[in-house]
Formats: structure tokens, sequence, C-alpha cells
């Protein structure tokens, strides 16, 4: 609120104030107070709406992009191989088959020198399964896009499972077939 000498004289003191302004303002950003001309900094060109070219072409090209999704060129998949630490990961094409998979991630696992060391690094001497606690084996040539997981496990199979390639399955459901011999009534004692 203008005082009452400002009212009297017609404004001078607050003219006077203002110039004392700007004269601090320069003398705070480096320039002399001394000199009347003040000085415009060149504000950078700026876009007022960033995104008009945006909406203008996506516009277009929605309309492409839901016709046309984009196509996968790799597929990225965990495989954990029985009394291993941990996953494998392996970058493989959509369009292979689980035995390729399965040649994959041998390959992979002998490259990374992990332990334990592996008896055989022959596809066909494994099976993959879903989990570990799932007991078929995945058929070999189904294809990877359409088994809808990305983790897999890898079991061994059995040496007469290998060796008589008749049977789909692997070792795993062949273990549940089998009768346990060792277990008899020497559990039955301990719980007396």
């Amino acid at each position: 609120m203008p005082s009452p000498k400002s009212q009297r004289r017609g404004g001078t003191e607050e003219k006077n104030r203002k110039g004392r302004l700007a004269e601090k303002a320069m003398s705070f950003s480096g320039l002399s107070g001394g000199s009347s001309a003040a000085v415009l900094l060149q504000r950078p060109r700026t876009v007022p709406d960033l995104l008009a070219g945006r909406r203008n072409s996506s516009a277009g090209s929605s309309a492409a992009a839901v016709q046309f999704p984009p196509k996968l060129t790799k597929l990225l998949l965990n495989v954990t191989i029985q009394r291993s630490t941990g996953a494998l990961q392996v970058l493989i094409p959509p369009d292979s088959m689980v035995e390729d998979l399965i040649a994959a991630a041998l390959r992979q696992y002998v490259k990374e020198g992990r332990r334990p060391v592996l008896a055989s690094t022959n596809a066909r001497d494994y099976g993959l399964h879903y989990s570990q606690f799932s007991l078929e084996s995945l058929d070999r040539t189904e294809k990877l896009a359409a088994l809808g997981s990305r983790n897999f496990f890898l079991c061994p199979k059995m040496a007469e499972t290998v060796q008589t390639t008749s049977s789909p399955s692997s070792s795993c459901s062949n273990e549940v077939d089998k009768p346990t011999k060792s277990i008899g009534l020497s559990w039955f004692k301990f719980t007396l």
C-alpha cells in the first residue's frame, strides 16, 4: 500500500524503489549496477505443447499397432537342472522346440562351468518338466511358444529309460511306479 508521502509526490518514491531493486538484481547477477541498460537474458525456445506432435502421429499408427503386434524375436526362459544350485537363463527363438531348449540349456550349463558336472551332455538323456513336482516330461516336438510357461525343470532320465527310448516318460514318473524295497517295518520301530 502506498504511503501518504508517495501519494503526494505522484509515485516518484515508488519508482525510485523499483529502480533500486533493479540495480540490486543486476549486481546479483554479476552485472555492474552503474549501467542503466538492462541486459535481457536469452530465453530458450520452448514448445508449449510437447505432446501435440506425438498425438497426431500416434493416431494413425495406433490402428496399425492393433492390427500388427510386434513379433517376438527371442524368449528368455529359466531352466533349473536337477541338483544344480540355480536356474539357467536361456535365450532361444520362440519357434524352437522342447528338444532345442534342452540342448541349449545343457550347452549353457557346460559353458558357465556349473557344478555338479553332468554325466552326459546329450539332450536325449534328459527330460524337460514344468516343475520338479510334475511327473511327466514334455513332448520333445512341442513348440516353446505354445507351452505357456517360462520356467522349466530339467531331469536326467534313468539308465534303463535311456537305453529303451520307447517310453516317452522320464525317470520321475518311473520312480513313482517303482515299489520301494527298502521301506519295511524298520521305520515303524522308531514311532513306537
